[in-house]
């Protein structure tokens, strides 16, 4: 099980948000090709980009930071965030990607997964974002009203490479992952699944370690930027 650091982008910088609120960041970097080789160096054997412009708006903004990152180092890099276009993902993925991560397209544009699976198969994620169990979109500015478990159904016997599972509500508190929802999605997924938000401590990463080989990582923003984790020691434990 790897432990996956967030470079969060927004406006050009490596930021981190309090449950997805816009208004409610911390910036930690303006270079975040520089964040992305400091994770490299500590021992990041992946990284988890995420455009917050480019999901709010829809389409890429901050192109020029994540082509950074990926020449900057030589770990894969997975990207989320406006990516609603099999274009959009055909550029990432051509152009040094390593994996691409579709939220609102999966709901409002079905042909986008289809085709990016049909092109791409298994280097594709899915960003499953939830607030109180139901489905949210568009930077997590809008909840749905399909369900996690609706959501996850309905993936069956695409080439997926996985799903990441970010419960909102936990995402930047520093209060431990939804344990009980996370081990839902487990579960019921046909694919293998990444766990996002609120890991804080040794013991949540080793209480989802403990949920089976399914669960493939763990994504940490906040605890590492602000020193609650050591990395060395997540990834310790980790494996």
């Amino acid at each position: 099980m790897l432990v996956i650091p967030a470079i969060d982008l927004k406006d050009g910088r490596c930021v981190r948000l309090r449950q997805g609120d816009m208004r409610l960041e911390t910036v930690y970097s303006d270079d975040p090709p520089a964040m992305a080789q400091q994770w490299e160096r500590l021992g990041a054997r992946l990284l988890h980009v995420v455009d917050l412009n480019g999901a709010m708006e829809g389409q890429p903004a901050n192109l020029p930071q994540i082509d950074g990152i990926v020449q900057s180092v030589s770990v894969p890099v997975q990207v989320g965030g406006g990516i609603r276009t099999v274009e959009t993902i055909r550029r990432y993925l051509t152009r040094g990607v390593q994996r691409v991560v579709l939220g609102t397209a999966v709901l409002e544009d079905r042909a986008v997964i289809e085709l990016a699976c049909s092109e791409f198969a298994h280097r594709i994620w899915i960003g499953l974002d939830a607030r109180e169990g139901k489905v949210a979109v568009r930077g997590w500015t809008e909840v749905t009203c399909t369900t996690v478990q609706d959501l996850l159904r309905s993936l069956e016997g695409y080439p997926l490479g996985g799903v990441i599972y970010t419960d909102i509500a936990k995402d930047g508190m520093l209060e431990g992952p939804n344990l009980t929802a996370l081990r839902e999605v487990v579960n019921c997924s046909p694919v293998p699944v990444i766990a996002s938000g609120g890991i804080t401590r040794i013991e949540d990463i080793q209480a989802i370690k403990a949920m089976g080989s399914r669960v493939q990582g763990v994504i940490v923003g906040k605890a590492l930027y602000d020193g609650k984790l050591a990395l060395k020691v997540a990834q310790q434990a980790a494996e």
